[in-house]
């Protein structure tokens, strides 16, 4: 099985646009998600606009996934 080569910004990607996933799929808007796990919601929101490029850490990305109240490897679901 041949490999696909990621770029840099792969993972940020697939972790921004499953934060968006789930958020949207739980029908919470951003100010909850913000409110729930203690981020500003401009944050928030630039996660997932993409205007944050490397700019936020794993310990953001648990925090998100505990107030989804997902498993934090969800955050990692491959893009379809």
């Amino acid at each position: 099985m041949k490999r696909i080569k990621k770029d840099n910004n792969y993972y940020y990607d697939v972790i921004r646009i499953n934060i968006k996933k789930y958020r949207e799929l739980k029908n919470i808007t951003q100010q909850q998600l913000a409110d729930k796990s203690g981020l500003s919601m401009n944050y928030i929101a630039k996660i997932e606009s993409q205007k944050m490029k490397k700019g936020f850490t794993i310990e953001t990305a648990g925090r998100i996934a505990d107030a989804l109240n997902i498993d934090i490897r969800q955050l990692f679901d491959e893009i379809e």
